[in-house]
């Protein structure tokens, strides 16, 4: 038996090395990928089928293997090595912070009154004009420019840290006093 497989084998490595070296570009990977299809074949030999073609059967090892090496590098990203890799592609900056400003933004928001917090959201996150606002809500558009100009303010003095997220309770609680 292995007297078979290096009759059979080792004539086709030649021509899977060349078109491993056609999918693949780069030469050691592609001796990488003939490889491992000889790998695949002689410890799957037993799978062969023996009235089957032996080198159709390498090709298509070899195919598949090219063909899920790609997918991975794809999910994964192109390889590099770190002694060749510029710190840049290390270096990430902290995403934290974002979190913690839309975590208060939208505790903000919250802590604003109904009224305020609808004239925001119309008119910095929906895009309407004044106008359209003040046709949505049934107010006067002096009203949604008042509103709007109040709830900034508030925003921001919410977002500035005058008032900690702790102190304000949200909408709908009751503070309670402790008597010692």
């Amino acid at each position: 038996m292995k007297n078979d497989i290096i009759l059979i084998v080792e004539p086709l490595i030649p021509h899977l090395r060349r078109y491993a070296r056609v999918l693949v570009r780069d030469q050691a990977g592609a001796d990488d990928l003939v490889q491992d299809c000889l790998e695949h074949m002689i410890s799957r030999w037993h799978q062969r089928r023996a009235d089957g073609n032996a080198r159709a059967w390498a090709f298509t090892i070899l195919h598949n293997l090219a063909v899920n090496a790609m997918r991975q590098k794809s999910r994964r990203g192109e390889h590099t090595p770190i002694e060749d890799a510029d710190e840049s592609q290390f270096a990430q900056g902290p995403s934290q912070q974002e979190g913690l400003y839309r975590r208060d933004l939208l505790k903000g928001l919250e802590a604003l009154s109904e009224e305020h917090r609808s004239v925001i959201l119309l008119v910095s996150i929906e895009d309407l004009s004044y106008a359209e606002t003040a046709s949505v809500l049934g107010v006067p558009i002096g009203t949604v420019m008042s509103r709007l100009a109040r709830a900034r303010e508030k925003l921001l003095v919410w977002m500035e840290g005058a008032t900690p997220v702790a102190s304000v309770p949200p909408s709908g609680t009751v503070n309670l006093r402790r008597i010692k």
